[in-house]
């Protein structure tokens, strides 16, 4: 049995059939005895939807609601993916950064990860849950959410694999390997 974290990018659970292509996967790792904990992005282009959403409320928005707005996607995605896992028969906990003790500095919207607290993280892999956790978040020492930028949600996964000693950590991507930036957004970048 090996201790398995996963990540799911937006791409990976932009819909209905996408997620349960994920529930699939993570169900062959679950069923061939492994702790698996999956870390998931907001779905599809939902992050730069409610940041266009905001912009049209208001043109400079403070950081801090900023993150409140931009935590909802990955929390969407957990709640989804849980469900999916659930139908399944799967046993299955959807938690947000802050609930798995993800602790950051309190620089808003780059926070970085201070610690983490495995604490609940390995109660529920005793129970023998699937953990699905809200990547890209966590929280100030005092309770403010915090999102960590872009790319966060990796940020999150390898961050849990380390602070868990797991065995393996599995990051899922649409892209055909590591470029030196965004493909999808400069198209010189080199692989």
């Amino acid at each position: 049995m090996a201790l398995i974290v996963q990540k799911y990018g937006g791409s990976s659970v932009a819909d209905a059939v996408c997620i349960k292509r994920v529930a699939s996967n993570i169900s062959k790792y679950y069923d061939r005895g492994d702790q698996v904990i999956v870390v998931v992005s907001a779905m599809g282009d939902s992050t730069d939807s409610l940041i266009s959403l905001a912009k049209e409320l208001n043109e400079q928005p403070k950081a801090r609601e900023m993150d409140m707005l931009l935590s909802t996607g990955e929390q969407v995605s957990i709640a989804l993916l849980s469900m999916a896992l659930d139908a399944m028969e799967k046993p299955v906990i959807s938690l947000t950064g802050p609930q798995v003790g993800i602790i950051t500095s309190n620089v808003h919207s780059k926070a970085r990860i201070q610690e983490i607290d495995t604490e609940r993280l390995q109660k529920e892999l005793d129970k023998n849950n699937i953990v699905i956790v809200a990547g890209f978040q966590g929280k100030t020492e005092d309770d403010e959410i915090t999102t960590l930028g872009r790319g966060g949600s990796d940020t999150t996964a390898v961050a849990l694999a380390a602070a868990l000693g797991a065995d393996m950590c599995e990051i899922y991507t649409d892209v055909t390997g590591v470029f030196t930036t965004d493909p999808r957004v400069v198209p010189e970048a080199k692989k």
